[in-house]
């Protein structure tokens, strides 16, 4: 029985980074795919030219590999030259070729989507092999396949994802530059082999309102482009080619999921105020203007964070003055918001510019990025802060300086902004009279000095995500360290605390960004701390409006100071998952999803 006759069950456990229930056709997504075109062929007379398409493509190949060997023989190193011979070995396997013509032919499809099945044919018989080695050497026909790919398609080009419909993504991981380039319209979810709840698969999905989990392990090497997948992001849970029975289960649960959705957002349009009087402001986090209508709907009074670096990434050239402005007016001008919050560019780490040259860092989170970069590309920064001071005028606007870990650096942005603003003040340009100018705090360093850092901002942001990341010393990345990621860390709780008390202190406002405003299970310690605002991706916050409009400021002072008192994260975690279980018992039910996936695995066991 061959391969494409017999699909394995699978049910794996992850981690659920956004909510919701999605079941369709898998696309194993390669970074290569971002150079290729997928599509079906209009008329059934173009498949000769494709089929002679996929010809040249392999001559190509082939010469390009003997040009390789005959370099390599003249410089005298031997020891690849027997690789190369295996590579035109397999370019030169006619049932290699035979393969996907077949699947040009059968499917009417693009030689680039042929030989993408090919591989994937091959790659699900080299994981059948007993011996190791053999096993591995599926990695030839993929060098192979992947030099036939890029001679088919030339110039780099938009995934088009055109596989016949919508499609869950499978990949081992998404970068910015990989899901800028995507056709959103085209996935309904995601599933990734690494990541966490603050990777960036993570944010953007929860920012698309598609269901997602990370940190699978190896569903790149099980699920193949065109099984039939569910990922269920409540749980954590994905199943590769479910029987019926578990499909049905999941459509329910899919239903049921929807209708508590509509019941939460009852409760968008409600101030988050507790019963004791106190007004929290909720804001939304975005990386798209196009977010701007589903925040307002989930209950956004603001925009708490505005992810900018979007607007410079999967480009050819660098963004214009003008092109920033009329990005930014469309959050300035939003009747419904009361204010919108910009932050200047995160570039660098995984997040390249065009014309920014990529050099390679041992540790990038930690390397040249964010309000560092921003320093040392002057002109780039000032044309952004001039964007900026022109979109002042339409709306109430704030801006807000990442990364910040020092005095210098915030002093050395202010003096840029007003550079920028007399520019633009010099051309009679009209501008707002002031502008707030906020810091985030997520280095351990802003931390110990936040009462200094106080005097020189009009507002704080908290970036949970970097800082929890630096104070603990893990890669929120890896998910080898996911169970060392804890914002309930006391260290975490205490950072927050002291970042608070010195913006009070000094009258300003503070305010939190990161994963953990939009968390219910923080909610009321986030009380207890008394922040002013928190902003988080707008799919929470009904959930978060709720809890708080059932709280009191007291009551979560007095589950702060208990949870001060535990010395250890589990501890703290522990205590505050009780308090909240029994407090909001129809918020935090505990479900039998475990159990579920426990039985898929007596059945079919998950591959590890």
């Amino acid at each position: 029985m061959s391969p494409e006759q017999t699909k394995k069950t699978y049910a794996l456990k992850g981690l659920g980074v956004s909510p919701g229930v999605v079941i369709g056709k898998a696309y194993l997504f390669d970074p290569l795919d971002s150079n290729i075109s997928f599509y079906r062929l209009k008329k059934s007379s173009s498949i000769p030219k494709e089929i002679e398409r996929l010809k040249e493509a392999l001559k190509e190949s082939e010469k390009q590999l003997m040009e390789i060997q005959s370099k390599l023989k003249k410089s005298g190193v031997n020891e690849p030259l027997y690789i190369i011979d295996v590579h035109i070995l397999i370019l030169k396997d006619k049932k290699f070729t035979s393969r996907t013509i077949k699947y040009i032919k059968r499917m009417g499809i693009n030689a680039e989507w042929a030989v993408r099945l090919t591989l994937d044919y091959y790659k699900e018989i080299f994981e059948q092999v007993g011996d190791a080695y053999i096993r591995e050497r599926i990695s030839d026909v993929q060098y192979v396949g992947h030099r036939i790919l890029r001679n088919l398609s030339g110039e780099k080009r938009e995934i088009i994802l055109d596989i016949g419909g919508e499609v869950i993504v499978i990949a081992p991981d998404l970068s910015p530059a990989d899901t800028a380039q995507m056709k959103m319209d085209k996935v309904i979810g995601f599933a990734t082999d690494i990541g966490g709840k603050t990777s960036h698969t993570a944010i953007v999905s929860r920012a698309m309102e598609l269901p997602a989990v990370a940190g699978l392990g190896n569903i790149t090497q099980i699920v193949k482009t065109g099984d039939e997948v569910i990922v269920d992001g409540i749980s954590g849970v994905v199943i590769v080619n479910p029987y019926p029975d578990v499909i049905k289960r999941y459509e329910e649960k899919k239903i049921h999921y929807s209708a508590i959705d509509e019941e939460y957002l009852k409760y968008a349009k409600l101030p988050a105020q507790t019963k004791d009087g106190y007004l929290l402001h909720i804001g939304g986090n975005i990386e798209f203007v196009e977010e701007i209508h589903s925040a307002v709907a989930h209950g956004a009074e603001h925009i708490g964070l505005y992810r900018t670096e979007f607007i410079y990434i999967s480009r050819q050239d660098l963004p214009s003055e003008d092109e920033h402005v009329n990005n930014y007016l469309q959050i300035a001008s939003a009747k419904e918001l009361q204010w919108a919050t910009i932050r200047t560019f995160d570039l660098g780490g995984d997040k390249i510019a065009p014309d920014q040259k990529h050099v390679k860092e041992l540790n990038p989170q930690m390397g040249l990025r964010a309000i560092r970069f921003c320093l040392k590309e002057v002109e780039l920064f000032k044309t952004q802060l001039r964007a900026i001071w022109r979109v002042s005028a339409a709306g109430n606007v704030r801006i807000l300086f990442p990364m910040i870990s020092g005095i210098e650096e915030i002093r050395e942005a202010k003096k840029l902004l007003q550079e920028a603003r007399e520019e633009l003040l010099a051309q009679g340009v009209k501008i707002a009279p002031r502008m707030d100018i906020g810091a985030m705090i997520e280095v351990p360093a802003a931390v110990e000095i936040a009462d200094e850092l106080a005097k020189e901002v009009d507002f704080f942001s908290i970036g949970t995500n970097d800082l929890t990341q630096y104070a603990l010393a893990i890669d929120r990345a890896n998910e080898r360290l996911t169970y060392l990621y804890e914002p309930l860390h006391p260290a975490i709780l205490r950072m927050i605390k002291r970042v608070v008390d010195a913006a009070h202190a000094a009258n300003i406002k503070v305010a939190m960004c990161g994963e953990m405003a939009g968390d219910p299970l923080y909610a009321l310690i986030l009380l207890g701390l008394q922040l002013d605002e928190l902003s988080m991706n707008h799919l929470a916050i009904p959930r978060i409006k709720k809890v708080v409009r059932d709280a009191t400021v007291e009551e979560s002072k007095v589950l702060l100071k208990k949870a001060l008192s535990f010395g250890t994260s589990q501890e703290v975690r522990a205590y505050v998952q009780e308090y909240m279980m029994k407090r909001f018992p129809d918020e935090f039910v505990c479900d039998d999803e475990q159990n579920l996936l426990n039985n898929h695995k007596k059945v079919l066991p998950a591959k590890k």
